[in-house]
């Protein structure tokens, strides 16, 4: 199985706070100027995460209709 390549170097944060993401990164996920950025706070470690804007809400439309279809199948009995 070939592992994806999830390391794309490093960035420096400026005296704004701004970063640049690598281009390779950029080309690979998709981000292209304009587009809106979600940043979070990674639950565990000390770090950020970050998505387009348009796959969270695509990920949450997704989890939705799974949760939906979850709901209205019949129960099982313990």
């Amino acid at each position: 199985m070939e592992c994806e390549q999830s390391f794309y170097g490093s960035a420096t944060v400026g005296e704004r706070g701004q970063i640049v993401i690598p281009a390779e990164a950029r080309a690979e996920m998709g981000f292209h100027p304009g587009d809106k950025i979600l940043i979070m706070k990674h639950p565990v470690y000390k770090g950020l995460v970050m998505f387009k804007i348009d796959a969270a809400r695509n990920f949450l439309d997704e989890f939705g209709s799974m949760l939906t279809k979850l709901d209205a199948a019949p129960k099982e009995e313990a």
